[in-house]
């Protein structure tokens, strides 16, 4: 022995590459963990989760499935048949330009689709800035614009999400949380690292393929006066086309992110149609005497409802020049409350003037009528992708001007789609002005007849 003292170790030895193992089993325990019991705080669509029930269809169920393929859709007519189609998509947009929602059913009031058109988001336009607390009379000079996906592609992006109460999760709850609620989200990353871990998160919590997001709650009900006044909400006139209606201003419930990411450089508002001051529609509706009431929208371009064939936009599709970014006509683009299939002829929509939807077998709904009040003349909104909110420099509106100038009242533009207008069997009571459309619901065609377009 030379006297020193040796050093005893007890225990395992891990190298490199033991090293690497432990920590691959630890990875692979904690992956499991993480994505049942992420460590992250529930978001409010979680938090509705509890006690609502999405209402809508999932991209699986969608009726517009394989349609650009030229196959009719899973509720249109089948091949051989002879009709006049058959109601294969219903979709309503609670936010006027943001993404649409689609259903298998919705109650039809005058105003068109339940839910649809709810709100509108618009700007403060005026020739110099305006702040929060200018005075009363500076803010006279201004007004309140609409916007849509023409000006601000990105709404197209936007989602918007319908929750109704479920009663069974909701028991027990307060009042409150038995009422309908939008959720609207859109894609948001801070800078530097609260982006890195908002990234990080949102992946942990909904997948790889998941974005960070923003999102706010809307109200379904029109607010009482007592929240009106302790929410800070406001009475305001905002114009829609020509059009000047009094509407209930929320921008309190915006993010000031989403000016930032659409794009609004003005003061953004989002306004809540009032049920009590809607606007009235003449032009090419019927009149108060023809309908038995006087026909109304909401916060919708110009007529409740706005009806497409799919067998008009497949032809119209064949004939539009094709690019990496439009590889195929999107009916979603043209944003239609009633998308009807399996029709004998395209553009035979347009010689309709009266129509009904006639339930299949077996349906515990009753038929529903419509005027067929004008062709949809189109503006370049078609032009944005519904997906990722890209603007086409030109299709599909030039192939619009060039095949589908059609209408005298409206020369040198497109048209494509029908705008309706709702009819009742009785008309006495507010009870009565309610009607249903589902999916698999037939066209009954009940007169036909020229159209001319009257512009506003």
């Amino acid at each position: 022995m030379d006297g020193s003292t040796a050093v005893q170790r007890s225990g395992p030895v891990i190298d490199g590459s033991g090293a690497f193992l432990l920590l691959i089993t630890i990875f692979l325990f904690f992956i499991p963990l993480l994505t049942f019991f992420p460590p992250v705080p529930p978001s409010q669509r979680d938090a509705l989760l509890e006690t609502h029930t999405q209402i809508g269809l999932r991209s699986a169920q969608s009726g517009l499935t394989g349609q650009q393929q030229g196959a009719a859709s899973p509720n249109g007519v089948k091949s051989g048949e002879t009709s006049s189609g058959k109601i294969s998509s219903l979709w309503i947009y609670p936010l006027k330009s943001c993404r649409g929602i689609e259903v298998s059913q919705s109650k039809v009031l005058p105003t068109g689709l339940e839910f649809d058109r709810l709100y509108t988001f618009a700007q403060l336009k005026s020739q110099f800035p305006v702040g929060v607390q200018s005075a009363g009379e500076e803010k006279a000079s201004h007004s309140w614009h609409f916007i849509t996906q023409r000006q601000f592609p990105l709404l197209a992006t936007v989602q918007v999400e319908l929750f109704a109460p479920d009663i069974i999760k909701a028991r027990g709850q307060p009042s409150k949380v038995a009422e309908p609620f939008l959720l609207v989200r859109f894609p948001w990353q801070e800078p530097g690292l609260r982006g890195v871990l908002s990234w990080a998160a949102a992946k942990i919590a909904r997948g790889w393929s998941a974005r960070p997001e923003k999102e706010f709650l809307l109200p379904v009900a029109f607010p009482s006066q007592e929240d009106i006044a302790a929410l800070g909400y406001a009475y305001e006139e905002v114009t829609i086309w020509r059009d000047t209606v009094t509407a209930l201003n929320m921008e309190a419930e915006l993010p000031r992110e989403l000016s930032l990411y659409l794009g609004v450089s003005n003061r953004l508002g989002i306004f809540r149609i009032d049920p009590d001051r809607l606007r009235n529609v003449y032009r090419c509706a019927p009149t108060k005497d023809e309908a038995g009431y006087q026909p109304v929208t909401g916060f919708q371009d110009a007529y409740p409802l706005h009806l497409l064939n799919l067998t008009s936009v497949r032809d119209f599709d064949a004939k539009i020049d094709k690019d990496e970014t439009l590889p195929a006509l999107d009916p979603r683009r043209f944003r239609a409350n009633i998308i009807v299939d399996g029709g004998d002829a395209p553009y035979d929509e347009e010689t309709w003037k009266k129509i009904g939807f006639i339930p299949a077998p077996g349906s515990r709904r009753d038929a529903s009528t419509f005027h067929v009040s004008c062709r949809t003349v189109r503006c370049k909104m078609p032009n944005v992708d519904q997906d990722t909110g890209y603007r086409h420099p030109v299709e599909p509106d030039r192939s619009l001007r060039k095949y589908r100038d059609v209408d005298e009242g409206a020369k040198n533009m497109g048209c494509l789609g029908m705008q309706l207008t709702p009819l009742y069997s009785k008309t006495t009571s507010p009870e009565d002005l309610e009607s249903w459309v589902e999916l698999g619901m037939s066209v009954e065609v009940l007169d036909r007849g020229s159209h001319l377009y009257i512009r506003q």
